[in-house]
């Protein structure tokens, strides 16, 4: 589990707390989106569960993180490492060597894979990431979503406990981006892997992940089951964020009284909602 009790977090370069009072609970096989606009503190946030904040991020730190029982400010993070896999947006500052498999052998060699393990989860996490045919390309000839794949690649295939995801899908394409989702889905209902996920692309977030937090200005205003966030779409749009288009439709067939049901979460539900109208 991992728990913020009154996280405040202010960088020493930071001019006010990037994040703010953050009471926050995810248990172990959570699936949770984090959305809001830039600046609201969403990668901060990721920082703080894998020990980034305030261990290479130095700042004003308040109240407490803890990740299964280990305060993240008494622990290293590299300890922390065994537990929480993490995919940031640099995605070349991540990689450590220069052929694919051995970007994947390091991490597995490192944190103590048994050796009759390794071939079968390495072939595993090219496979669920869409990539076996870049296994010996050299990492400087790939694009980079091709970079952002082996970098997801890389991380399920030490199968930690915890994975956190800063805009996995920033680079790639519509099916690309849900292949990624599919095999986050897998690892969480097949491994009961926990997944955290900061993603600008609400829609397809919301046909995955079980919780949402929506940030604002370094506050949660908004938390709870997808469908129940989404409730708020008004506020939503409010502060910037794009709620999904079938939720927007939901919203026009309940304002003309047409449908009383509760809001669709992917295009299977929509696709429901709309029989339903048109019988």
């Amino acid at each position: 589990m991992i728990q913020m009790k009154e996280f405040t977090f202010q960088y020493d370069t930071g001019k006010k707390p990037a994040l703010k009072n953050i009471d926050l609970e995810i248990h172990d096989g959570d699936f949770v989106g984090i959305i809001g606009n830039s600046g609201a503190g969403k990668s901060t946030l990721t920082y703080a569960i894998n020990g980034i904040v305030p261990h290479y991020y130095p700042g004003d730190f308040y109240g407490s993180v803890l990740v299964d029982g280990m305060d993240t400010v008494d622990t290293a993070p590299e300890q922390l490492a065994v537990k929480v896999g993490s995919v940031f947006q640099d995605v070349d500052a991540q990689m450590v060597a220069t052929y694919v498999e051995d970007e994947l052998l390091f991490g597995m060699e490192n944190f103590g894979v048994p050796k009759d393990e390794i071939e079968a989860r390495l072939t595993e996490a090219l496979q669920k990431t869409g990539i076996p045919d870049l296994r010996f390309r050299e990492i400087d000839s790939l694009s980079g979503g091709q970079k952002q794949k082996v970098a997801v690649a890389a991380i399920i295939a030490l199968r930690p406990d915890i994975i956190v995801l800063d805009e996995p899908t920033g680079e790639l394409d519509p099916e690309s981006s849900d292949q990624i989702f599919q095999m986050l889905k897998f690892l969480n209902e097949t491994y009961g892997t926990t997944i955290i996920v900061v993603e600008q692309k609400v829609g397809l977030l919301c046909g995955y992940a079980k919780r949402l937090v929506l940030l604002e200005q370094g506050e949660i205003i908004l938390e709870g089951p997808v469908r129940e966030v989404l409730k708020n779409a008004d506020r939503m749009e409010e502060i910037g964020i794009h709620v999904p288009r079938v939720v927007s439709l939901y919203k026009e067939l309940v304002q003309r009284d047409l449908f009383r049901g509760e809001a669709p979460i992917g295009l299977e539900e929509a696709e429901t909602m709309v029989r339903e109208v048109l019988s």
